[in-house]
């Protein structure tokens, strides 16, 4: 596992970006918006204007993204009507991928320092509540932290309290105030039929779920399940960042059970569109809602 960055890191990280040649201009270098771009969903970085884009191979403490659908940038650029400064994450990091939780989370840590009081988290997931069809959104509010729970916790070692206290509560982590201007918006713009709130269930990845596994997700009442989000949440609302989630059915999870081996054993009910889960298929569901999201 790799070690995690520093707080050294995070002081040189932010004077690159907020000092020197390469210094965000004033009415970027203190965003008050992040958004963090799940697979596929890199596009949602068009709705910034006047954009200023850093490589993350060029921040100090940012590993790279390895995953397809990741382009690994950090942008900053002016959101909506109010020209509400706002850093957007395109590509994110994750756990399977060997980096240690406190990396996966560090861009949520440089986004407090520069400022930012309101995290979007978007994600690709996985379909677990029937009623809800590919290309359906999934306003997060509540999630289970399976990684967590068994000892993979971002906050796991020194504290910073720098940033906050020892033991932050999560039962308050996706604010109800936002999670209703969600809906509000989708009212406006004519486009609420693919909208439901749930519950989302982080795994550690990257293989993905077996049936038996996705069985047990339903039934610990998980309604979409992924790989991302809550570890940067945990941090986030650790920074006292108010945070809204969003995610992008990308899949159905497959949970029937085959055909039992005992030619005599009852028949299963013939499953509902279930398929083998590909990453090909996330990006494509990815892309097709996208201007929606946008």
């Amino acid at each position: 596992m790799a070690h995690s960055a520093t707080t050294k890191d995070l002081q040189a990280a932010l004077s690159l970006l907020t000092l020197g040649d390469r210094a965000l201009p004033s009415n970027l270098a203190k965003p008050k918006v992040g958004i963090v771009c799940g697979s596929g969903l890199g596009g949602l970085v068009n709705i910034l204007r006047n954009k200023v884009e850093f490589a993350y191979t060029d921040i100090p403490g940012f590993v790279n993204s390895t995953v397809a659908g990741h382009a690994g940038k950090l942008v900053f650029g002016l959101l909506g009507d109010n020209d509400v400064p706002t850093v957007c994450m395109v590509g994110r990091f994750h756990f399977y991928e060997g980096f240690a939780l406190t990396q996966t989370t560090y861009p949520i840590r440089l986004m407090a320092l520069l400022g930012v009081d309101t995290l979007i988290v978007t994600n690709a997931a996985g379909g677990l509540n029937p009623a809800f069809q590919i290309g359906d959104v999934c306003v997060i509010e509540d999630h289970i932290n399976l990684p967590g729970m068994t000892g993979n916790n971002p906050l796991i070692g020194p504290n910073m309290a720098e940033f906050g206290p020892r033991f932050p509560p999560m039962s308050d982590a996706y604010c109800p105030r936002l999670r209703r201007l969600v809906f509000e918006a989708a009212k406006k713009l004519n486009i609420p039929k693919f909208l439901h709130e749930g519950i989302y269930v982080f795994v550690s990845g990257p293989s993905y779920e077996s049936k038996a596994e996705c069985r047990f997700l339903k039934a610990i009442g998980a309604d979409v399940v992924g790989m991302s989000t809550v570890p940067e949440v945990v941090v986030a609302r650790h920074c006292g960042i108010k945070v809204v989630g969003l995610s992008l059915v990308t899949n159905r999870v497959v949970v029937h059970r085959e055909q039992r081996s005992d030619p005599d054993a009852p028949a299963e009910a013939a499953p509902l569109e279930e398929k083998t889960a590909s990453h090909e298929e996330v990006l494509e569901a990815a892309d097709a809602r996208a201007k929606d999201l946008q």
